[in-house]
């Protein structure tokens, strides 16, 4: 197993979402390539790691650890990320980084807007949102990544509003009405900032560096939910209750 450096060697793998991304870390340089279309995650990735391997004039056992994308996200995407990490680890010998996906969407948000307070707010579809709150001075976590419907980070006290977090995710768009109310016009929304695996790469060389790492056989994505999709009987009678809750 390659020795761990001051300049670590990551490469990183994100397909929690629509898109599908890989990156390469090296040092405080990452490169990366991105793809769109869930059906073909798992054979963009592959292809897309070799790329930038090549291009850097490394293999895969040149590196320290292997990231991915831990979740939460979608069922397929974070198994076929998981997947692909766990058999890109065996077959070098390298430890593995999860990373969780909100965790990177604040990242990014915090690199890209100048955010010290961050809400990753994530659609995980059901009528339901993932979701997490962040503070970079400090690096404290407000509060855990967990799964709710949208309307409960509108009540009282569901966020810490203190240092007007900026909201980032695809979950503002696809529950626009409840995070328009919720924001009233002060909080800033960056819909468009999802988990990429640039991100992921650099959350996990801090992890790295402070040993919190698994072996590919430990890997396992991050599911908040029990369930992952409802029966149609009980799609029924969330839709009947919606229904009469509107009436």
């Amino acid at each position: 197993m390659p020795t761990i450096s001051a300049h670590p060697v990551i490469i990183a793998v994100e397909t929690s979402s629509e898109a599908a991304s890989v990156a390469l870390l090296r040092g405080d340089t990452v490169t990366s390539r991105a793809s769109s279309g869930v059906r073909t995650h798992s054979q963009s990735v592959l292809p897309m790691i070799q790329e930038l391997l090549a291009e850097a004039g490394i293999t895969l056992k040149d590196c320290n650890a292997v990231a991915f994308g831990s979740g939460p996200g979608s069922f397929t995407g974070v198994r076929t990320a998981c997947g692909v990490a766990q058999g890109l680890a065996f077959g070098a010998n390298l430890p593995v980084v999860p990373v969780v996906t909100l965790d990177a969407m604040a990242l990014a948000c915090h690199q890209r807007q100048g955010a010290t307070d961050v809400l990753a707010v994530l659609d995980a579809r059901m009528g339901e949102v993932y979701w997490a709150q962040y503070r970079f001075d400090g690096g404290a976590v407000l509060a855990e990544p967990q799964v709710v419907q949208p309307a409960v980070l509108s009540a009282p006290g569901a966020v810490q509003a203190q240092g007007a977090p900026v909201l980032c995710g695809n979950g503002l768009s696809a529950y626009a009405d409840v995070f328009a109310a919720m924001a009233d016009g002060s909080l800033a929304e960056v819909a468009e900032i999802m988990p990429h695996a640039e991100q992921i790469a650099q959350l996990a060389s801090l992890a790295l560096a402070a040993g919190r790492t698994v072996t590919a056989a430990e890997a396992q994505p991050l599911y908040l939910r029990n369930k992952v999709a409802y029966t149609q009987a009980e799609r029924r009678d969330i839709n009947a209750a919606k229904a009469a809750g509107g009436a």
